[in-house]
């Protein structure tokens, strides 16, 4: 039987490649976007399938339809949106997640919170596993991302005891790959961009600090398993467990690119975490997942993709 699936965010970075994936597997999709950072040159290709639908609609007012499941992608993930009106990006974790835990409860359709590895802030713990409480500064200049991700968690834990509202709850780390914003400051998406045009690659602090990346049609699959795995509501990280220095990815990129690009060094950010691995056994365990795509391989895939888009962005519906 057909479900009818929603999914906010949905003409995102990682929704779009989700609407993708769920109308390719059979669903009626339902796409929910405020285009703040969503675009609709990453679903035009969908427009067309009769089973793809968009509205145009904030998640912080309350949504009247009937869905079988939700995955509630909707947020600025970057700091450059997240940051440009913080108020706003906590009102769409917090708000956001009460309104589509309610459309839940009401059509008793089961529920995917995309939380995030800034949950855990600037980790002592290293790699983080689910158990983990993280080290999170509430005052801060990334607070309302990362506190509006821990607080969506709470929710979400909240109505599953409270109202037996069947939810699962994923940790994201770094994810990549084609239609990534490219003005949204993210490391890899940086880092190519700059590579490309030949402009020197922007470090912050040293250059030693540490992430994992994973390649976005993993990150999908890895959402797409825990949707349909029965008791199991998380948290469950997702990510590679592969980890680099920000340096050793700036080489990759300039390397793969073939770029004559230089490195410079500029301060590091508020809180910017100096640390940041997935513990993924439970998602090994439960899921039988782990990432399948190297970073280099990755890497290439992405870097076509930003040539196309800055050779002609008008050309890269759907890519």
């Amino acid at each position: 039987m057909k479900k009818k699936v929603l999914v906010t965010g949905g003409a995102g970075f990682l929704g779009s490649h989700l609407c993708e994936r769920l109308l390719s597997e059979g669903d009626d999709v339902i796409c929910v976007d405020n285009f703040f950072t969503g675009s609709k040159e990453n679903i035009a290709h969908l427009m067309g399938n009769p089973f793809f639908e968009v509205l145009r609609h904030d998640v912080t007012f309350p949504l009247y339809i009937e869905v079988d499941q939700i995955y509630n992608l909707a947020c600025p993930a970057s700091p450059i949106h997240y940051q440009f009106d913080p108020v706003q990006t906590t009102k769409t974790s917090v708000h956001g997640a009460i309104n589509m835990l309610g459309l839940a409860k009401r059509t008793k359709a089961r529920i995917l919170q995309a939380s995030t590895s800034e949950v855990y802030g600037d980790p002592e713990l290293h790699p983080q596993p689910e158990s983990y409480w993280g080290k999170v500064n509430p005052i801060g200049i990334r607070s309302c991302y990362d506190e509006g991700k821990r607080c969506a968690e709470t929710l979400f834990f909240d109505y599953y005891r409270q109202h037996k509202v069947d939810i699962r709850v994923a940790r994201i780390f770094n994810t990549y790959g084609p239609r990534m914003n490219v003005c949204d400051g993210r490391v890899v998406s940086n880092f190519v961009v700059q590579a490309l045009q030949e402009k020197d690659i922007t470090l912050y602090g040293d250059g030693s600090q540490t992430r994992s990346f994973c390649y976005v049609d993993d990150l999908i699959e890895g959402l797409v398993r825990l949707m349909n795995t029965e008791n199991l509501t998380g948290p469950v990280n997702l990510g590679s467990c592969g980890e680099f220095t920000m340096r050793e990815l700036a080489e990759k990129v300039v390397a793969i690119a073939g770029s004559n690009s230089g490195i410079t060094f500029e301060p590091l950010p508020m809180d910017d975490p100096k640390q940041r691995r997935p513990d993924i056994t439970l998602a090994m365990e439960k899921l039988a997942w782990e990432p399948a795509i190297a970073l280099d391989a990755g890497l290439n895939k992405t870097i076509e993709y930003f040539k196309k888009y800055l050779a002609n962005p008008e050309s890269l519906s759907g890519s």
